[in-house]
C-alpha cells in the first residue's frame, strides 16, 4: 500500500484504507456507533447504504432483475451469483482436484472430502458429519425416533433423565450438591469436588516448567500460556487476542458492544448482568454467603472465608512470603505481591496505563468510555 492510502490508518487494528470515508465506517465497528435506524423495526446501522438495504425487506422492493428468467433480488450479489445458473461460470477452483463450483459455499464444503473435516457433530452420540444437511438427517432419523428426553426450558434434547436433571438446573436455579464446610451449594457434583479443593489446599495439578501448582486442571492449561504465549481466543472485528475466554468477553463488551444493563436504584451502568447482580446487594442489602454452624450472613464470599479463617479457623490463610501478611483468598495475595514486584500486568489497550488488578482498569476504562456511571437524582429515585 502507497504512503498516501498509508496515511488513513486505524489506531484500534491497524488497518489502512484509501480514504478517510471508509476508516470512518471502520471506526464504528471499534466504537459501536450505529447512527442510521430503520424506522420499521428500529433495528441500526453503521451505513446508509447498509439501511437502503435492509429497508427492502420491509418494502420488498427487488431492483436488480435477471434480463433472462425475469427473477429480481433486492441486492446485486445475490443477482450476480444467480446469472451464473445462465452463464455456466464456476469461479471457485479446487486446487487439490480441479473441480469448481459455482458458489464459494460449494467449494468450502467440497473442501472437507480432501481435509477429512466434519464440523457438525451431534451431542447425543458424538458421531460427526461433513455437511448440515448431513447431520440434521441424522437427528431426525436416529434421535428423533428414541424419544429423548427434552428439556421443557429451552427444548435441548438429552440421551438420559439424570443428564436433563442436571442442565434444568441451570434454569430453576436448583443447587443440589452443598459443600460440608462452608454450605455453598452446586449444581452439579463435579462443581463440588472441585470447590473443595479449596478447603483441603490439594493442588495436583503441577507446572513442569516453573512447578507452581493448582487445584483444577483448567487453571493450568490457562497457566502455560503464560510460556507458550498462546492466545487462543481471537476477536473477529478487530483481530486481537487473548489468553482466557473471561479477557476475550470482557473485551467484546467493553470495545464492541454498546449494551449496558442498568441498576434500578441509582442507574449506575454495568456491561453485564453478572456485574449488575453483585452491585444490587449494596441497595438491596441480600447476603447469600452463610456458614451452617453459625448465624453470620455475608455479602461477599471472600467476608465468609475470611470469617471462616478468622472465627471457626476453617481453611487455610495464605501469607505473603515478604511482609507476613495474611489472605483469604489467592486473588488478594497475587494482587498484593504484584506491588512488592512494581508489576502491573493489566495494560490498557487504548494509551500506555497499566495496573495491578483487573478491577482498577475496568474502573480506568471509563476514562475512554462515554457510558456516564452517574446520573442526577431528581427523578424520585
Amino acid at each position: 500500500m502507497d504512503g498516501h492510502s498509508s496515511r488513513y490508518k486505524c489506531t484500534e487494528c491497524g488497518k489502512c484504507f484509501y480514504g478517510n470515508q471508509e476508516l470512518t465506517f471502520h471506526r464504528r465497528i471499534h466504537s459501536g456507533e450505529k447512527p442510521f435506524e430503520c424506522t420499521v423495526c428500529s433495528k441500526r446501522f453503521t451505513k446508509s447504504t447498509t439501511l437502503v438495504r435492509h429497508s427492502r425487506i420491509h418494502s420488498g422492493e427487488k431492483p436488480y432483475k435477471c434480463h433472462e428468467c425475469d427473477k429480481a433480488f433486492s441486492e446485486s450479489a445475490p443477482l450476480n451469483r444467480h446469472m451464473r445458473v445462465h452463464t455456466g461460470d464456476k469461479p471457485y477452483k479446487c486446487h487439490t482436484c480441479d473441480k469448481r463450483f459455482s458458489l464459494s459455499g460449494g467449494l468450502t464444503t467440497h473442501m472437507r472430502v480432501h481435509t477429512g473435516d466434519k464440523p457438525y457433530k451431534c451431542s447425543l452420540c458424538n458421531k460427526r458429519f461433513t455437511t448440515s444437511s448431513h447431520f440434521h438427517s441424522h437427528t431426525r432419523r436416529i434421535h428423533m425416533n428414541r424419544r429423548p428426553y427434552d428439556c421443557r426450558y429451552c427444548g435441548k434434547l438429552f440421551k438420559g433423565s439424570s443428564e436433563l436433571k442436571r442442565h434444568v438446573g441451570i434454569h430453576t436455579g436448583e443447587k443440589s450438591f452443598e459443600c460440608t464446610v462452608c454450605s455453598r451449594r452446586f449444581t452439579r457434583s463435579s462443581d463440588l469436588v472441585r470447590h473443595s479443593s479449596i478447603h483441603s489446599g490439594e493442588k495436583p495439578y503441577k507446572c513442569h516448567l516453573c512447578d507452581k501448582a493448582f487445584s483444577h486442571s483448567g487453571t493450568l492449561t490457562t497457566h502455560m500460556r503464560v510460556h507458550t504465549g498462546d492466545k487462543p481466543y481471537k476477536c473477529s472485528l478487530c483481530n486481537k487476542s487473548f489468553t482466557t475466554s473471561s479477557h476475550f468477553h470482557s473485551h467484546t463488551r467493553r470495545v464492541h458492544m454498546n449494551r449496558s444493563y442498568d441498576c434500578r436504584f441509582c442507574r449506575k451502568l454495568f456491561k453485564s448482568s453478572l456485574e449488575l447482580k453483585r452491585h444490587v446487594r449494596i441497595h438491596t442489602g441480600a447476603k447469600p454467603y452463610s456458614y451452617r454452624h453459625c448465624s453470620d450472613r455475608f455479602t461477599w464470599d471472600h467476608q465468609l472465608k475470611s470469617h471462616l479463617l478468622k472465627s471457626h479457623n476453617e481453611g487455610t490463610w495464605l501469607m505473603c512470603y515478604i511482609c507476613q501478611k495474611k489472605f483469604s483468598n489467592s486473588g488478594r495475595l497475587k494482587e498484593h505481591l504484584r506491588r512488592h514486584e512494581g508489576v502491573k500486568p493489566c495494560v490498557c489497550s487504548e494509551c500506555p496505563e497499566s495496573f495491578y488488578s483487573a478491577d482498577a482498569l475496568i474502573h480506568h476504562h471509563l476514562v475512554h468510555s462515554d457510558v456516564k456511571h452517574f446520573c442526577c437524582g431528581s427523578h424520585g429515585i
